[in-house]
């Protein structure tokens, strides 16, 4: 196995593959990336952590096929401190010889046998075709709203929910919930759980491989227990949570009794001001009192107390409620929208916020119980 190549295009592409290592195993060659080269003279880098594999190719010179694996962490770390010259990576006798400019590595490589197997036939039975920006905004919108805790099972994803007329993402934590939706065209209806985590990494991949084309592609094949995502020359393996999502249209008010439009980056920028008297051990508490045409925002602490006023218009009833300053603040950071509508029932049920006209987006966030002391 040889290759030649840049240094940069060497260290970006391992900055991709490298998304797939992970470091909490036991089992050495999944620390690894496999350096396959082909017979056509390029290169396909692979790693994968069983759930998630990524393998990206480009093209190489001075090529001569065959395969090895690397240990990944000491072989990005050398390529990265490499200067920006052509480097040249042979197998020899099972170490690998890294050679550029001044300066040469021999470092141990692994035979490939027992590296995992990543399926790149792309014989799904359904296909979905993204454009780049939309599909990175949708994770941008909902992603945050997922679970964090490994044990929460299904809530750590995001739903892709595959209508014949549109696709919706959503994803909740029991505190709150985020929907984005998109119109497509789609021949069949399915709907698949992806790791909110996995998703994220899809997102980086999709910034770091854009060039001028910001108006790319990506296909998602999607089969049983698993999907890929083709995005240009690298593949993102991974494998679906399953499980049945919570029902969240149930979870969605029918009605509302108080309904409020305002400036979204005004209500934003108050909140973060009055979030900085809102103690952490106290859920972050803020509290909008709504009255005519106005929301009064306070918060208070053992340091002090902050209040600020927004204009808004208003109707319905007035209203006093309490939310943890930090998942509103999430939700309105994700929103481009200059104007939003706030829907409210009561103090004790959920606000929605949503945009003037239309669903592309609606956000759930649960309140906090306030008391008057």
């Amino acid at each position: 196995m040889k290759f030649s190549c840049s240094q940069q295009t060497l260290a970006k592409s391992l900055n991709i593959v490298s998304k797939a290592v992970t470091s909490r195993t036991t089992i050495p060659i999944l620390k690894g990336i496999l350096l396959r080269v082909n017979e056509d003279g390029t290169l396909t880098m692979s790693a994968s952590d069983l759930d998630l594999g990524i393998e990206k190719t480009f093209e190489v010179d001075n090529s001569e096929k065959g395969e090895i694996v690397v240990q990944a962490k000491l072989f990005g770390d050398i390529i990265r401190k490499l200067p920006n010259d052509i480097i040249t990576v042979e197998d020899e006798e099972g170490n690998v010889i890294i050679r550029c400019s001044n300066s040469e590595f021999n470092i141990v490589g692994w035979p490939s046998d027992e590296f995992p197997k990543l399926n790149s036939k792309e014989e799904h039975e359904s296909k979905i075709l993204f454009e780049k920006e939309i599909l990175k905004d949708m994770i941008r919108k909902t992603s945050f709203s997922a679970s964090i805790d490994e044990s929460r099972g299904v809530i750590t994803g995001i739903l892709v929910e595959i209508k014949e007329k549109t696709l919706n993402m959503v994803a909740l934590d029991g505190f709150r919930m985020a929907i984005s939706r998109q119109a497509i065209r789609n021949d069949r209806e399915e709907n698949i759980i992806i790791p909110a985590k996995t998703f994220n990494e899809i997102a980086k991949i999709i910034s770091e491989t854009e060039n001028d084309d910001e108006k790319g592609t990506v296909d998602l094949y999607i089969s049983d227990k698993r999907a890929v995502f083709i995005i240009e020359d690298t593949k993102v393996f991974l494998r679906l949570l399953e499980g049945e999502f919570v029902r969240y249209e149930d979870i969605l008010p029918k009605d509302s009794q108080t309904s409020v439009v305002l400036n979204k980056n005004d209500f934003l920028d108050s909140i973060e001001r009055a979030s900085l008297l809102a103690k952490i051990g106290k859920n972050n508490l803020i509290k909008l009192n709504i009255s005519n045409n106005n929301i009064e925002i306070t918060s208070k602490s053992e340091e002090g107390k902050v209040k600020e006023d927004v204009i808004v218009s208003k109707e319905g009833n007035d209203l006093v409620i309490g939310f943890n300053s930090k998942y509103l603040i999430d939700a309105l950071k994700v929103i481009d929208d200059e104007e939003i509508k706030l829907l409210f029932n009561s103090s004790i049920s959920p606000c929605l916020i949503k945009p003037l006209t239309g669903d592309e987006y609606e956000y759930l966030v649960l309140p906090v119980r306030i008391t008057n002391n």
